[in-house]
């Protein structure tokens, strides 16, 4: 993780490990893949944000998740349940048809983020691996703003723009991702969707929020040594080349992006 800006406090260890010991340690023992991060002191992306969601969704509070799918967290469908119980009312945002299969929301808007004309406003707004999809980022942030509650939180994970994977993606045709993602993550055709990368840096997202009356709270570079998960040679090499990176003050290419935007009261 690259510290860059906020006043939000990183997730901490101890939050780390909680998501940790709950979510791989739920079929018995961890796999080959969680213990060598762990080894290496290295928690992915997915454990950094499910840490910060937990953190933010307060017992009781509303919460709106866009572009949901099927599962909120599709590594950790446990935490999921949990924070749906937790909160009083959540949302799900989803223009897919596979929002139908969420069985933990509260309610369903099966239909475009802009399209969401609820009354209800909400203390926390999430977009997991949803941002590089906005084609239109200023009018999805101006609907998010609004669907917000004064100090309200909206929480953004997504890749980097300049991240190599990100820039495979823009180069290669749209008709090749899911074959190269099938290979990599062994993804479904149905998890492919086209990318913009609109608001996939700090400066595309500083500029869209502050218009619309959102302050950065947290900005975070997570690095993602997921590429190679599925080979464990090549996985104890990425992570390896990530650790000797980060011992020389450099940051590992590959990067995903968490950034806490709050609204102004």
């Amino acid at each position: 993780m690259t510290s860059v800006g906020g006043s939000m406090p990183d997730p901490s260890r101890d939050e780390l490990m909680a998501i940790y010991n709950v979510k791989y340690y739920r079929c018995g023992e961890p796999g080959w893949g969680p213990r060598m991060r762990l080894s290496f002191n290295h928690f992915s992306p997915d454990d950094y944000y499910e840490a910060l969601v937990a953190r933010l969704v307060t017992p009781g509070c509303a919460w709106a998740d866009v572009g949901c799918g099927r599962e909120i967290f599709p590594s950790h469908p446990d935490l999921a349940r949990e924070l749906c119980g937790r909160a009083g009312y959540v949302l799900g945002i989803d223009p897919d048809d596979n929002i139908k299969d969420n069985a933990y929301i509260t309610e369903a808007f099966h239909g475009m983020l802009e399209d969401c004309n609820t009354a209800r406003r909400f203390d926390v707004i999430t977009l997991r691996m949803v941002a590089e999809h906005i084609v239109d980022p200023d009018r999805a942030i101006r609907k998010l703003s609004q669907l917000l509650k004064p100090n309200g939180n909206l929480v953004i994970y997504t890749p980097y723009k300049w991240a190599p994977m990100s820039i495979v993606a823009t180069i290669v045709p749209f008709r090749l991702h899911n074959p190269l993602k099938r290979i990599l993550w062994q993804s479904e055709a149905r998890d492919t969707f086209p990318t913009a990368y609109k608001l996939n840096t700090r400066r595309d997202l500083a500029a869209h929020t502050a218009r619309h009356g959102l302050s950065e709270s947290l900005f975070r570079f997570l690095d993602d040594c997921r590429v190679t998960n599925r080979f464990r040679a090549l996985n104890w090499l990425e992570l390896q080349t990530c650790t000797v990176l980060n011992g020389i003050g450099m940051h590992y290419p590959e990067r995903c992006i968490l950034a806490v935007y709050r609204k102004q009261a």
